[in-house]
């Protein structure tokens, strides 16, 4: 039994040191834990904290452990193996933003927060009308990407996930500032970055008119809408 466990220790101890994710989530977690227990969480609050924590940690080394079996299987290249880490790498997002969500239920109930009063708040700072905005639009277009399957989330595909984004960019300063000037060098700086994914052939013309249209669009409803 002092051997099984010893091994057990060993096997996390060395996902804790060869896996940079692992050591992420382990110091978040602590961190979180601790600011839990100075928040006074009481003792059912601590028990949910804790097994947030645990699956995430849980996760990411079984997802550790289905890569290096995969790798032992077969060392040869093989497109169900790439499906197979992609699958266990996306159960280990799933589970840190499930944890997120709920751990940010958990802290909410510590702090006042009034609905009403953190919206009027996001309408008066574009800071945080900026952030929803570029969060909306990289979303729009990850969905767009797996909607019309083709290139990856972070490359190539429809639609130009570097147009949507410049695009967005320029359309927060056009509701951000007055001075002409910087709206249109950051008209130009959207436009270089567009065409840029066309010069090296990432994406076609009709994938970065497509996503210039959606990052602009987009910004334009949300910052029509919150403010």
């Amino acid at each position: 039994m002092i051997e099984s466990f010893n091994h057990a220790i060993e096997g996390f101890i060395y996902v804790l040191r060869t896996q940079r994710n692992m050591r992420v989530h382990f110091l978040l977690g602590v961190l979180i834990f601790i600011v839990g227990i100075i928040l006074d969480f009481t003792r059912i609050e601590l028990i949910c904290l804790g097994s947030l924590v645990t699956l995430v940690l849980f996760a990411e080394m079984l997802n550790t452990a289905i890569e290096y079996t995969v790798d032992l299987i077969s060392d040869a290249f093989h497109p169900l193996a790439r499906v197979i880490k992609d699958i266990s790498a996306g159960a280990v997002l799933l589970t840190a933003l499930s944890a997120a969500i709920f751990g940010y239920l958990l802290f909410a109930r510590h702090f006042e927060f009034s609905f009403i009063g953190g919206l009027s708040r996001i309408k008066n700072s574009p800071l945080h009308i900026s952030i929803i905005a570029f969060i909306i639009v990289l979303s729009l277009t990850i969905i767009g990407k797996i909607l019309f399957q083709k290139g990856t989330p972070m490359r190539g595909g429809m639609p130009s996930g570097h147009a949507a984004l410049a695009f967005s960019v320029w359309t927060v300063v056009i509701f951000s500032t007055s001075n002409p000037l910087i709206i249109i060098l950051t008209f130009i700086m959207a436009i270089v970055i567009a065409r840029s994914r066309l010069s090296q052939r990432v994406h076609g013309v009709w994938e970065i008119v497509a996503g210039s249209l959606l990052g602009f669009f987009t910004t334009l409803l949300i910052f029509q809408f919150l403010r």
